[in-house]
């Protein structure tokens, strides 16, 4: 790297691949360099105030200096209860920013720039038929595996069963020359187990499989370690299972690859389609009757209509069988109220809304970080504009935030093939048919996993990677979110509604309305609190 930079300058970032956050001090001229991969797989913070800069991978590592304030941002704090992170720049402290993926940032002892070396592609399609567009990939992915097999310590995959882990499982196993190592967590409640579709899929592979099922007690041990692993409040609970099955795969391996980056890239979220057709839907209703229906379907309770769907979600197609049915069902509940795109997509991912945000602690949400998918072109489509978002947003703010964190925290390194800048550049490129038919995404993933496995093993609905945290809360894990969400516990910090945190509560218990998420996002918000407020 230094060598690159004497013979390049910083341009030399544009020749770099794979992961990396560095930082690169020219003593010619006492210019500081810090710089960000482009997808934002590594972590970069900087804290600029009272006259210095400082910098690190992460947050704690600033918190360790006493002239580090620890001054919550507030506004940061509304985006963070808004989508489960704190989006970049932000971070949860005044004066402390993330670098953004695909940037530098310059520093002369007198002023601070960020600048761009990268950008993605955006609305410029390649025409190119199916078989060439799968030849093509194929051809990517294994030269994107390949290369980060370049390691001098045993290697694996974590393998879900689902369509982007087995795909790369799939063809680790081709250029490997050894039966490739994989691994899989399974939970015993159901709906949350794919462990039984992972081992199928390892078994026709012919990988060497390591599966582990996870007791409630033994996930919910992991629940007081995330404070301590994130830095700042993240309330993905798919933090849990990551980290378990990083620490299953880190007894075998050091590096392990994974399947993230698919469903941004390929079209892979329901949310994308629901999206779509509820923005047509906009284009043709009155806004009147959408949100007449919206209150007429509030009537109904969530429960109630999940025994009335789940008998017939078998028969119904491919697109309308969904798992976490409540979930969905509110969530269709708040698109009927949404008028634009933004407002539209914004509904789907938010978990404490605009509105709710304001009245939990009297503050209005910010946006502004969440509309850099937005600013493509119209002509654009909107599944590509949905997908853009993603990918310069939710992907490396929470999804690879969350995987990154999860591993580094038991020594184990994750590379992400389906984010090498090639196969980002090309998935890009390509038409949306190639993405999105039939009512289904990751149309050209399938056709492509289907060289490796059969259909049966990997055709079934989407169901996420995630733990039952919604029982948990109504079970195991009641008396803890009673204590941190306890009415005085929240008046004496002065910063949430008791009254308002105590009714979500208490209709979560009752099983009138699922608030799990909301919940979840204030008990690791009180919880990262404790540790980094109250306990330094």
């Amino acid at each position: 790297m230094p060598q690159a930079y004497l013979q390049w300058g910083i341009r030399c970032l544009e020749r770099f691949m794979g992961m990396f956050a560095l930082g690169i001090l020219d003593e010619r001229d006492m210019t500081l360099y810090l710089a960000r991969d482009r997808m934002g797989k590594k972590p970069l913070y900087y804290h600029a105030g009272k006259g210095m800069l400082m910098f690190a991978s992460e947050l704690k590592a600033m918190m360790q200096f006493s002239c580090f304030g620890r001054k919550v941002d507030k506004e940061a704090l509304a985006l963070y209860l808004h989508y489960q992170y704190v989006p970049a720049p932000h971070t949860i402290f005044e004066d402390t920013f993330k670098l953004l993926p695909g940037h530098y940032m310059k520093y002369d002892g007198r002023q601070l720039s960020l600048h761009p070396f990268w950008s993605l592609p955006c609305g410029e399609y390649v025409p190119m038929e199916e078989d060439e567009a799968l030849d093509k990939l194929d051809g990517l992915l294994t030269s994107s595996v390949s290369d980060r097999l370049v390691s001098d310590v045993p290697l694996g995959a974590l393998l879900s069963g689902g369509i982007d882990s087995s795909l790369v499982s799939a063809i680790l196993q081709k250029v490997s020359e050894r039966p490739a190592k994989t691994f899989t967590i399974g939970f015993k409640e159901t709906g949350y187990d794919e462990a039984p579709w992972a081992s199928r899929v390892a078994k026709r592979l012919g990988t060497e499989h390591t599966e582990l099922y996870v007791t409630p007690g033994e996930a919910m041990e992991v629940i007081p370690r995330l404070p301590e692993i994130y830095d700042e409040p993240f309330a993905d609970t798919s933090a849990i299972p990551t980290f378990l099955v990083s620490r299953l795969a880190r007894t075998k391996v050091t590096v392990a690859l994974s399947g993230d980056g698919g469903d941004e890239q390929f079209c892979g979220y329901v949310r994308y389609w629901s999206t779509l057709s509820m923005a047509r839907a906009v284009g043709r209703t009155p806004p009147g009757i959408r949100k007449a229906a919206g209150s007429l379907l509030n009537l109904f309770s969530p429960a109630w209509v999940e025994k009335i769907y789940v008998p017939w979600r078998d028969l119904l197609p491919q697109r309308f069988r969904m798992a976490n049915f409540r979930d969905k069902w509110q969530k269709l509940i708040a698109l009927l109220a949404e008028d634009t795109l933004q407002e539209l997509y914004r509904a789907t991912v938010c978990v404490w809304s605009k509105e709710e945000v304001k009245n939990l602690f009297g503050l209005t949400v910010k946006y502004g970080t969440f509309e850099r998918g937005f600013e493509a072109d119209p002509a654009v489509s909107i599944l590509s504009r949905l997908m853009r978002t993603d990918l310069l947003t939710y992907l490396p703010d929470a999804m690879l935030t969350k995987v990154d964190r999860a591993s580094m925290a038991v020594g184990l390194e994750v590379r992400v093939p389906l984010l090498d800048q090639r196969v980002v550049e090309f998935a890009a490129g390509i038409p949306e048919t190639l993405k999105y038919r039939g009512g289904s995404g990751k149309y050209l993933l399938k056709k492509l996993l289907a060289r490796y496995l059969p259909e049966e093993l990997f055709e079934r609905p989407k169901m996420g990677f995630g733990v039952p945290v919604e029982l948990w809360l109504r079970g195991e894990l009641r008396e803890m979110m009673l204590d941190y969400l306890a009415p005085q516990r929240l008046a004496s910090e002065g910063l949430f509604s008791p009254n308002l945190v105590s009714r979500y509560v208490n209709e979560h218990l009752n099983g009138t309305i699922s608030h799990h998420h909301r919940l979840w996002a204030l008990l690791m918000w009180e919880m990262w609190r404790e540790r980094w407020l109250e306990g330094k």
